[in-house]
């Protein structure tokens, strides 16, 4: 799970549970529907194509445990959720892409003036999505950054392929 973009399935939603359910809470809503969903406890009358659907149940909640239940891929995973919701409610000011973003050597962080006189910080490790939103550090303004010109491969000071061509 180490990209950004948007979750494939609300694990929290498979399991009934809810980001702020601590894990004892997530063991007991897993317990439950591993019962009701095991391959092992279906009734003999239950057609293939019921059987089936209970068997990917079954596999989503494991998988959404495995997730949950830990507490690395679980915060990655509310990363992810969190950033998701930002892309899709967060009112965004202007849309910019890297380039038109300054290069701090000092900080290795992108950086863009906003209107209010705060700025707008990208982090180096932050620049591997495709596209971001990044809240001013001084007001309630927001701008997408696309990843756009750049390419793959960087250099060690600065990720601007162009910058280790020495072409700025």
């Amino acid at each position: 799970m180490a990209d950004y973009n948007a979750p494939q399935k609300d694990w929290y939603l498979i399991l009934g549970a809810c980001p702020t359910d601590d894990l004892q809470v997530l063991k007991q809503k897993y317990q439950k529907l591993v019962l009701m969903f095991h391959p092992d406890k279906q009734r003999p009358d239950v057609s293939e194509e019921e059987a089936e659907q209970h068997l990917q149940r079954f596999i989503d909640i494991d998988q959404a445990w495995k997730i949950l239940s830990n507490e690395e891929s679980r915060n990655e995973y509310n990363l992810q959720l969190r950033a998701c919701e930002l892309k899709q409610s967060w009112p965004v000011d202007a849309h910019i892409t890297l380039d038109d973003m300054n290069w701090d050597y000092e900080t290795e962080c992108y950086s863009y003036t906003c209107r209010c006189g705060g700025e707008f910080i990208l982090e180096k490790d932050e620049t591997q999505e495709v596209e971001t939103v990044v809240c001013c550090d001084s007001c309630s303004l927001s701008i997408e950054v696309k990843k756009v010109g750049l390419e793959d491969s960087f250099c060690d000071s600065c990720p601007i392929k162009s910058h280790k061509e020495g072409s700025w």
